[in-house]
């Protein structure tokens, strides 16, 4: 499975949501949806978008999951190449590990923003309902 994952805020902090797309391994629509999470981080929106998307893997029993992000922070913080330093993201990144350390593969690739549009899509939609 294919995770593609969005997360956003106006105003940096402000209104917030995430973008979840979940495709088989040949483009196919499997899943999809959005959620508003209030004020909060583009950061912090990111995350939530992962942990959206792991926690759906886990229920649905998903042996391998590829998570695809055009956040190269959260990416490269899920991969270990980053610490996190913000305090606010540390509980986030904590319980995404967890999440990700139950399913057997789980791989992180970075993506271009133009290769994210239906979970940015997605991610402003819940925008909109957080705003």
């Amino acid at each position: 499975m294919v995770a593609y994952i969005d997360g956003g805020s106006r105003g940096n902090p402000g209104p917030a949501g995430f973008g979840v797309r979940i495709e088989d391994g040949h483009g196919a629509l499997v899943d999809e949806w959005h959620g508003a999470i209030g004020i909060a981080t583009n950061n912090m929106a990111e995350y939530r978008g992962l942990l959206s998307a792991l926690t759906w893997a886990v229920d649905h029993d998903v042996r391998s999951l590829e998570i695809r992000s055009d956040s190269q922070l959260l990416v490269r913080q899920m991969l270990g190449d980053y610490r996190v330093k913000n305090a606010g993201l540390l509980p986030l990144f904590t319980e995404a590990r967890a999440l990700a350390a139950r399913i057997p593969k789980v791989r992180y690739t970075h993506i271009r923003r133009e290769l994210n549009t239906e979970a940015d899509r997605l991610a402003n939609e819940a925008m909109d309902l957080a705003g």
